[in-house]
């Protein structure tokens, strides 16, 4: 279908692409241009045949993937149908924008850690108050997991509104760390033997070590998970943070706003 783009978030990862790195390592090969931005939210605009879709429709979704020459800083795009979710009433798509890539990257870390063992429950969560690990901090307690922010003090408040615990040190002995903050080396560290590390740097993994189970997450589409994760935001289950709504024309000054680090919610982009 094609999308009238109302909203697209900016996230870390698109300084990352912009910079080079993954050109770096191999995952890029654009040589006219990349594509920046991967979650937006708008409005349906045309169909192709057999989607039992309205035009007018109001969706949200992600296009994933490192070597493209497209990405969701536009005006409009044309995805497929499966990758999408309607945007529940109530919720407005600058919010709706940005939840697709940290919520899909979240979920699918959770769905990583499984079940937690009923001997072996505490999860730390590092970054727990940035966009994948405040997702994560709240997911993860639906499958039984113990979970426990780590982060600054100045968030205390926020990770324990989420229902998790709160420490701005952790020392080593969790059964698991979801490592949102992509301390990497020094996450693993926390790791008890034999426990779990789940990282967000696909490709960049930490090497395992004392049995440990290592495996990084990498967001990929989802329609109906992303659906769940909609609905739970608009009830007001999830939070939605946006920092601030900027001109697509204004990319620029946000990536380097960005670049400064400190910043709480997305930065969102109209077209």
């Amino acid at each position: 279908m094609r999308v009238e783009v109302a909203a697209a978030s900016v996230n870390p990862v698109d300084l990352a692409v912009a910079g080079g790195v993954f050109h770096s390592m191999g995952l890029v090969n654009q040589p006219e241009h990349t594509g920046l931005g991967w979650d937006f939210a708008g409005t349906v605009v045309a169909l192709g045949p057999g989607i039992d879709l309205a035009v007018g429709t109001r969706v949200a979704g992600l296009v994933d993937g490192f070597d493209r020459n497209f990405g969701t800083y536009a005006e409009q795009l044309i995805v497929p149908a499966a990758d999408l979710a309607v945007v529940p009433d109530g919720l407005d798509l600058v919010a709706a924008s940005t939840v697709p890539l940290n919520g899909l990257a979240a979920a699918q870390i959770v769905n990583l850690l499984g079940d937690a063992p009923a001997n072996g429950n505490q999860l730390l969560v590092t970054g727990a108050a940035g966009a994948v690990g405040g997702y994560v901090t709240s997911l993860a307690q639906d499958r039984g997991w113990h979970v426990t922010g780590l982060a600054r003090a100045a968030d205390e408040d926020f990770i324990r509104g989420l229902g998790g615990d709160f420490t701005t040190e952790a020392q080593p002995g969790w059964d698991a760390v979801a490592d949102g903050a992509a301390l990497q080396e020094r996450g693993l560290a926390l790791v008890r033997d034999g426990g779990t590390f789940v990282g967000v740097r696909p490709g960049a993994e930490p090497a395992t070590e004392r049995e440990i189970t290592v495996i990084a997450v990498a967001a990929h589409p989802d329609g109906a998970r992303l659906a769940d994760l909609l609905a739970r935001t608009a009830s007001g289950e999830l939070p939605a943070r946006v920092h601030a709504v900027v001109p697509l024309e204004q990319v620029a000054d946000v990536h380097r706003a960005l670049a400064k680090g400190g910043v709480r919610g997305r930065y969102v982009l109209k077209p």
